[in-house]
């Protein structure tokens, strides 16, 4: 049975904590940190003490109103606005170094409260820079982390994996299962983290899924978005980058519905290898001629399986895109760090200084704080492989007033710029 003492006494520290950290008062906080977790929520808001200490700082109403009148009166007392401003600068100055203790004690970045918010989510609605980069940094210590750690076996697990292997003769079988369960608890990747479960959009569910073509899209059998039209305009901006000139080799991960393959295609390029893993865009491309068309490969099956054999026959390409679908980040890092240095030429074709390699950049593209960190992740990563990473920023219009996510189950991107990759080997 439950206790109702110690139930109102766990509320009363939620609360002590929470108020603590939107007051900024460093002492309190050092002292109930010892005895309370810095990832309490609120019950009501869903205020973990990371939202709190950030959300303090938003205008009030009385605030809101004097600010709106400085501007639209043209002038306010200097003295005033001078006292206000240095009080301000104390007050963000105290929540840093709250937001601060909180991350040091082991606060979660990507933790959402009632309304979806991350902290970071709030930081830049309010404008809040330093803040916001606060968080961006924690999530990128953190993911770095947790994915850094998943590479590598607990310790004591070898020994006793080849004990029940030799036992039981399913010993590596059981160890893979167990170790991918504690992955996926521990890792808590950011598409996970700040969005519901979704079976749908696990890799296997949708290479069976029954795909809907449209004219400007394709829909799984859940209603995701696959690929839309509006990404168009980037994958012309990166082919461009990819393959600047006719006659280079080119490999496609991913087809879909053939936008950025169409502009490859008319490049003239000497050689055209795709890798498409779903049955309906197989079907599809058969139609409409894909595996007809001058210089074009088309491999039938998942990329794991097929550019191993690709990298054995020594096929060498000066431009590789990747775009695939239900797959976590780690599918993409793999593809750069273990294969993309056996396949693309360092030489990189006519009138080029090497290879190039780009991707569709979408990940953690639901809220900014999540793109944010995703994007300097593959950075450090990339460099790791051994790439150098040109980046430039494409704007993206309103999809919503436009449209676009009529008769979607989700939005993969809600944001207005698109942060274009172009990568090659550094020297």
């Amino acid at each position: 049975m439950d206790d109702p003492a110690f139930a109102i006494e766990t509320d009363l520290q939620t609360q002590s904590i929470l108020l603590a950290s939107a007051n900024h008062d460093i002492p309190a906080l050092r002292n109930l940190l010892h005895n309370t977790s810095a990832n309490v929520q609120d019950p009501e808001t869903g205020f973990t003490p990371l939202h709190a200490a950030i959300a303090a700082l938003e205008p009030g109403p009385a605030e809101q109103s004097q600010e709106s009148s400085k501007q639209v009166n043209g002038h306010a007392n200097g003295e005033n606005a001078e006292e206000v401003s240095e009080e301000r600068k104390q007050e963000l100055e105290a929540a840093a170094k709250t937001v601060r203790l909180l991350f040091q004690n082991g606060a979660i970045w990507n933790d959402l409260d009632g309304n979806g918010e991350t902290p970071g989510c709030i930081a830049y609605r309010l404008g809040l820079k330093e803040l916001y980069e606060l968080c961006v940094d924690a999530g990128v210590r953190a993911e770095l982390l947790l994915s850094r750690l998943d590479e590598y076996q607990p310790l004591g697990d070898q020994d006793s994996d080849e004990e029940e292997e030799e036992e039981e003769g399913e010993g590596t079988e059981d160890s893979i299962g167990n170790n991918e369960e504690q992955s996926t608890a521990a890792n808590a990747d950011i598409e996970e983290k700040v969005g519901e479960g979704d079976e749908s959009t696990l890799n296997p569910n949708y290479l069976n899924s029954r795909l809907t073509f449209d004219r400007n899209r394709i829909l799984d059998g859940s209603a995701n978005g696959v690929m839309m039209d509006w990404e168009t305009k980037l994958m012309r901006r990166s082919a461009g980058l990819l393959l600047p000139s006719s006659g280079l080799r080119v490999l496609n991960v991913g087809h879909g519905m053939g936008i950025i393959d169409g502009i490859f295609q008319a490049k003239g390029p000497s050689s055209h290898h795709i890798i498409e893993a779903h049955p309906d865009v197989l079907e599809c491309m058969k139609e409409q001629g894909w595996y007809d068309k001058p210089g074009v490969t088309v491999h039938e099956g998942k990329w794991q399986d097929i550019v191993p054999g690709l990298v054995e026959k020594r096929e060498l390409f000066d431009a590789i895109y990747f775009d695939t679908f239900a797959e976590e980040y780690k599918a993409l890092r793999e593809f750069f760090t273990e294969h993309v240095i056996g396949l693309l030429d360092p030489a990189g074709g006519k009138d080029r200084d090497g290879g190039r390699f780009g991707f569709f950049n979408g990940m953690g593209a639901d809220r900014q704080v999540c793109y944010d960190v995703y994007n300097k992740i593959v950075e450090i990563d990339l460099f790791e492989a051994g790439f150098d990473t040109e980046w430039e920023i494409i704007p993206i219009p309103d999809l919503d007033s436009e449209g676009e996510w009529e008769g979607v189950r989700r939005k993969y991107w809600v944001l207005d710029k698109y942060k274009l990759p172009t990568c090659s080997f550094i020297g």
